[in-house]
């Protein structure tokens, strides 16, 4: 396995591997209604008096691979892992970022000192997708084994019952910008959780699954 600094050339793809009961939601616009179906009908497999809460669900998944796909997302993992009866709800975002999106030539020191000033950016202008005003978004440099540095951002988010199934508890998101060998472009892994009370457990899971990402 070829380490970061190892490629003279961009690598041709990247793996990172998910746990069992994540369920993968293509983006492309000619496979997502067949994947969306897919798993509506696993979630309500033996559940047949819940039609409205069954195409509320479809609703939310068209629109988060719609943002997830304008957004230049790669792949999309949904949790349908359970406790009991307790769906361990969660989420992660592969999107490539342009160079046009960030400052040229940023190192990962540079990108965590970005990102702090677009947070407080934000909190000055209370924009409602910050971070919650009484959190402080924790953006660190990293080292993942096999590709090198990596800055890492943990945010608690106000929840928006809107757009997440009726949920009113706080959403936790932990992101990972990677550097992409031998270009200026970005990796972002993004994890998400509106699991609050179990939002420190469900970090350590997305730092792991985090740690298995490696170029091809």
């Amino acid at each position: 396995m070829k380490k970061a600094d190892e490629f003279a050339s961009p690598p041709s793809d990247y793996n990172v591997i998910v746990p069992d009961g994540w369920f993968q939601l293509l983006l492309d616009p000619d496979d997502r209604d067949r994947a969306i179906v897919a798993l509506a009908e696993r979630q309500f497999r033996g559940i047949d008096n819940a039609p409205r809460l069954k195409e509320q669900f479809m609703r939310e998944l068209q629109r988060k691979a719609r943002e997830a796909y304008r957004a230049g997302g790669m792949e999309l993992y949904l949790s349908t892992l359970t406790i009991g009866p307790i769906p361990l709800a969660s989420s992660l975002l592969i999107s490539m970022l342009s160079p046009d999106a960030w400052p040229q030539n940023l190192d990962v020191e540079a990108l965590a000192e970005h990102l702090l000033v677009l947070d407080a950016q934000k909190a000055e202008a209370r924009e409602r997708t910050g971070c919650l005003a009484s959190e402080l978004s924790v953006v660190e440099v990293v080292d993942l084994e096999a590709v090198g540095k990596a800055v890492r951002r943990r945010c608690r988010e106000a929840p928006d019952p809107e757009h997440q199934l009726g949920n009113e508890l706080p959403t936790t998101t932990l992101s990972y910008y990677v550097s992409i060998p031998a270009t200026t472009s970005w990796l972002l892994m993004n994890f998400s959780t509106p699991m609050d009370p179990l939002a420190d457990k469900m970090v350590e899971l997305f730092d792991v699954v985090a740690g298995t990402l490696h170029w091809g």
